[in-house]
């Protein structure tokens, strides 16, 4: 959805987050095969790959990136901070600290596994927030196709206000009932989603849960063809049971197959 342009009085001063929890999980049958995975995941998603993709969101929403800051946690997990504008800043020749009002992108990764059955979860929190008139929706769906995630919670939220050319005051400067109004069929297509939404305080809340389940997605190095008929009902209970309370927020009676 393209969003509309409006004559303003000055700079553009509505601030505008896109945040994102996103959550992949995995079942691994041995306690080394969950440190094996951890280990995989903590790689695939490392300070370094992270940074790569904070970048392409940066070109893609049209800022200049100022700053960036990355770690590598022991024993597993990374973040990444990155400091943008709005584009065509020659950094060389600005004071860092006049931008600190403008615009950042963040994410921090958290790994981490069942102590008991089996299951690990991979945790991404990435918020995307910007002042003026970049907008944080135009990577919505690069984010969503880059992580794949099974369960992303995503919030959008714009603060603050900016005046057109009489001086009233614009609270929101574009039109938006969902966050799924900028979601591809695509990707929209491949999920459910509920909207948990409060219009008069311009707060839009989507959770997403894959509508498909193939339990071969699942297996951290092995297939369905390596497990009996009961560990396959077991391992999909604990799966489901898993992606059902982070999806609903809470713990929930046990998943019946």
């Amino acid at each position: 959805m393209k969003l509309r342009k409006l004559k303003l009085y000055g700079f553009n001063n509505l601030t505008k987050t896109l945040s994102f929890n996103m959550y992949d999980i995995c079942y691994a049958k041995t306690e080394e095969d969950r440190r094996k995975y951890i280990a995989y995941i903590d790689e695939e998603y490392s300070a370094h790959r992270l940074t790569d993709t904070l970048t392409e969101v940066a070109h893609i929403i049209g800022a200049d990136i100022l700053n960036i800051a990355q770690q590598d946690y022991d024993p597993q997990g990374a973040s990444v901070t990155m400091l943008i504008a709005e584009g065509n800043h020659d950094i060389s020749k600005t004071d860092l600290a006049a931008h600190l009002d403008k615009s950042h992108i963040t994410v921090h990764t958290y790994p981490e596994m069942h102590p008991q059955e089996g299951i690990c979860t991979f945790r991404a929190d990435i918020d995307v927030s910007t002042c003026g008139e970049i907008s944080p929706l135009k990577a919505l769906n690069y984010l969503l196709s880059t992580f794949d995630a099974d369960i992303v919670v995503e919030d959008y939220r714009v603060r603050g206000f900016t005046r057109d050319m009489n001086g009233k005051k614009i609270f929101i400067d574009h039109r938006i009932n969902s966050i799924q109004n900028y979601i591809i069929p695509a990707i929209r297509h491949k999920y459910n989603m509920i909207d948990v939404n409060v219009y008069q305080e311009n707060i839009f809340h989507t959770k997403m849960i894959l509508k498909e389940f193939d339990l071969n997605n699942y297996l951290f190095d092995v297939t369905v063809d390596d497990l009996s008929a009961e560990e396959v009902k077991k391992i999909r209970r604990l799966l489901k049971q898993e992606m059902y309370e982070i999806f609903n927020g809470r713990n929930m009676p046990a998943v019946k197959e």
